[in-house]
């Protein structure tokens, strides 16, 4: 694991610990609708370049997709533009797996 990734654990944990974290969707609408990490944002990947105002400066931000992949791209892409985001490790799929499994897995 990297600086740029952070295990569902981790996320969890900060969640539980109040910590005002920021997580941000990077899926498609219909996977949105889905299954979904409570407290998330959508903001689909290829709306992340028009949309990156709204993501929050000065707050922790976690990054996820459906396993990893878009998201990882996003935060990198985030990154290049100033804001310190990171990766949820494994997607919302293993958010299911070990954290909540009320999230419906697809």
């Amino acid at each position: 694991m990297t600086d740029v990734e952070i295990a569902p654990q981790e996320v969890d944990q900060m969640r539980k610990s109040g910590v005002d974290l920021v997580l941000i969707d990077v899926r498609e609408q219909w996977e949105y609708d889905t299954a979904r990490i409570e407290g998330s944002t959508l903001i689909p990947m290829r709306q992340v370049p028009q949309r990156a105002g709204e993501i929050p400066v000065g707050k922790p931000v976690v990054v996820h997709c459906h396993h990893g992949g878009r998201s990882l791209q996003v935060v990198r892409w985030l990154r290049q533009n100033g804001v310190e985001a990171r990766n949820l490790t494994g997607g919302i799929d293993r958010w299911a797996l070990e954290i909540d499994p009320n999230v419906p897995r697809y």
